[in-house]
């Protein structure tokens, strides 16, 4: 099944995910992954503390190994054997350490795709939108494993602090002299870290941009395959979607020119302060103050006072994720379509009510004080010019959405009151452009909340959508799997209306969902709705003249608001405007089909 085509989406600007607001959200879920793994980080906590605690004792453990082996004094073995135990255990503990970091590593990063998953699915459909496809899936991969190496990285940067603070205090045990000497150059090693840390955060949140805009544009170009084939663009859009590799590169290189220069600034000042040392403790030594083991402890612990690599490497991990981190946590900013305890009730014919209602979409009231009701078990046409609201209003009466003011309600219930699986179950949905889920053809059909259906049910529905002949000639029936099912994008269509059929509740929304299908194919599936599906409410987003001139009820809108509604007899007999809303195709219609029926049904017309 070839991937439907989509429009390139307009360029944006780049995100404003920088600032306050978005670190704080980035460091609570990054603190919620830490707390997924809480025993293992602890673990590689516990490890790397320990290892350094190791590499400490062993300068004094053997500087004073040395003096008594020089001394021959008899204890000297035992202390070799000490020597060869504490180099061990640092050996040990380093390599545990390595072993929890990658498995905390995994979780946290499973953590942050299972949350950033969750919200992104569990949000309003236009609120998932705001992030393109492929930038969404950059966030839940690479951004997130980056962000996922972020608790075992702070706890490496702990014990990586640990080993210089604790050589400077050993230092200054062995002798001041020496320990003063080093601490001279400290300012300058806390100048270079902090000139590290800003410069890394600003260049990786740069390259982590230009990351999401080239797969933001990948996607979009792989979705519109076929018309940048048919367009012969294949170049133009190669080009555009590697435009920005060379920005990618250079905030790449301005990376490791970052890291690098601080690696060659640090390798610049360590050897002149390890000499500096040595001198004064040499000095030293010449004047009887320190031994020749005190001496090698010395030069051994101005070494790991020295240690900023390890320390500049653990604060690049922990920068480049809560870089990432804070892509990842746009996800998770986005708002939740919560649910209520509230159950429908048994029996309920399927009333749907409209109380003022107003949806506001970039500021613009889209639908505005819409107050509607809908009696039970009719088939209600919503129609109205291009950008009238058609299916925003289908989508705040299946709760896709929640209206910004006023409320929707089922059978007296708010719809907001329900709970999710009430929800689910008796409210479906069909689509222009549905998306096929699942394995094979029946498992598409039988997409939905459990339990499923079984096979009965799922041939039923496709019988009821016109499906059931197309797929008896696939391959292996409803059992062909759906990448190897070549199906028109009406036969995806009518595989979308099965599902929805196949999961039929008190009310059904089809939201344009036959605009792929030939008009003798639609007038079956019409007629389908109103003999082999559960008796129900349907909302049907209309296009079509049968469509409308078979529903109970037609709400006209216009602007966004209901500008009538009433049967179609009465809105085609006295609403001009009406009939210019179906201009376009009526004619072509009427040629196509038998001559149009009158609807028998007559209910009471509101103007608006």
């Amino acid at each position: 099944m070839s991937p439907p085509d989509a429009p390139a989406a307009p360029e944006r600007e780049p995100e404003q995910e920088q600032g306050p607001a978005p670190a704080r959200s980035a460091d609570r879920a990054l603190l919620a992954a830490a707390r997924h793994s809480g025993g293992r980080t602890a673990a590689v906590l516990a490890c790397t503390v320990a290892a350094a605690a190791a590499a400490l004792a062993e300068p004094a453990v053997l500087g004073h190994t040395l003096d008594l082996l020089l001394r021959r004094d008899p204890s000297g073995p035992a202390w070799t054997g000490l020597c060869a135990a504490v180099i061990a255990a640092e050996v040990a503990l380093d390599a545990a350490a390595v072993r929890l970091t990658g498995e905390v590593d995994g979780r946290s990063t499973a953590r942050l795709r299972r949350l950033g998953l969750a919200r992104l699915l569990g949000t309003a459909p236009h609120h998932a939108a705001r992030h393109a496809p492929g930038e969404t899936a950059a966030r839940l991969t690479a951004h997130a494993a980056e962000a996922g190496k972020v608790p075992a990285a702070l706890a490496h940067a702990v014990a990586a602090l640990l080993p210089p603070l604790g050589a400077v205090a050993a230092l200054l045990l062995i002798d001041p002299w020496t320990a003063l000497t080093f601490l001279l150059g400290v300012p300058l090693l806390v100048l270079l870290l902090r000139a590290f840390t800003r410069d890394t955060l600003t260049s990786v949140a740069r390259y982590q941009q230009v990351q999401l805009e080239t797969a933001g544009r990948l996607v979009e170009a792989l979705a519109g395959a076929r018309t940048i084939a048919a367009a012969g663009t294949a170049d133009r859009e190669r080009a555009r979607i590697l435009a920005r590799l060379p920005g990618l590169g250079a905030e790449g290189r301005r990376m490791w020119q970052v890291y690098g220069g601080t690696t060659a600034r640090s390798a610049a000042l360590m050897p002149m302060l390890l000499y500096a040392v040595l001198a004064v403790g040499g000095v030293r030594l010449a004047a009887g103050a320190i031994g020749v083991g005190e001496l090698l402890a010395v030069l051994r612990y101005a070494g790991l006072a020295a240690g900023v690599g390890a320390v500049t490497g653990a604060l690049a991990a922990v920068v480049r994720g809560r870089a990432a981190a804070r892509r990842t946590a746009a996800l998770l900013a986005l708002p939740p379509l919560g649910h209520g305890r509230a159950e429908l009730p048994e029996g309920g014919p399927g009333t749907l009510e409209f109380r003022d209602v107003t949806v506001v979409r970039d500021g613009a009231a889209v639908l505005r004080d819409v107050s509607l009701l809908i009696p039970g078990g009719s088939t209600v046409a919503v129609v109205g010019r291009s950008g009238a609201g058609k299916t925003l209003f289908a989508a705040v009466a299946g709760r896709l959405t929640d209206p910004d003011e006023g409320q929707v309600l089922l059978d007296g219930v708010p719809l907001r009151e329900l709970t999710a699986e009430a929800l689910r179950r008796e409210v479906g949905h069909a689509f222009d452009r549905p998306v096929l889920l699942g394995g094979t053809v029946a498992d598409a059909i039988g997409f939905g909340a459990a339990p499923g259906p079984g096979p009965r049910e799922v041939r039923a529905a496709a019988r009821a959508a016109g499906a059931d002949p197309f797929v008896h000639r696939l391959p292996h029936g409803y059992g062909t799997g759906l990448a190897e099912a070549p199906l028109s994008g009406g036969e995806v269509q009518r595989l979308g209306l099965a599902r929805a059929f196949c999961r039929a509740g008190r009310l059904l929304v089809l939201d344009d969902a036959t605009s792929s299908l030939d008009t003798v194919t639609a007038r079956e599936v019409e007629r389908a709705i109103a003999r082999e599906v559960r008796p129900g409410t349907r909302i049907v987003v209309a296009h079509r003249l049968s469509s409308a001139v078979r529903a109970d009820l037609v709400v006209w809108l216009e602007g966004g608001r209901v500008r009538a509604a009433g049967t179609h007899a009465g809105l085609w007999r006295r609403e001009p405007a009406y009939r210019e809303v179906f201009a376009a195709g009526a004619a072509g219609e009427a040629r196509a089909d038998e001559p149009l029926p009158i609807p028998s049904v007559r209910k009471p017309e509101t103007g608006r």
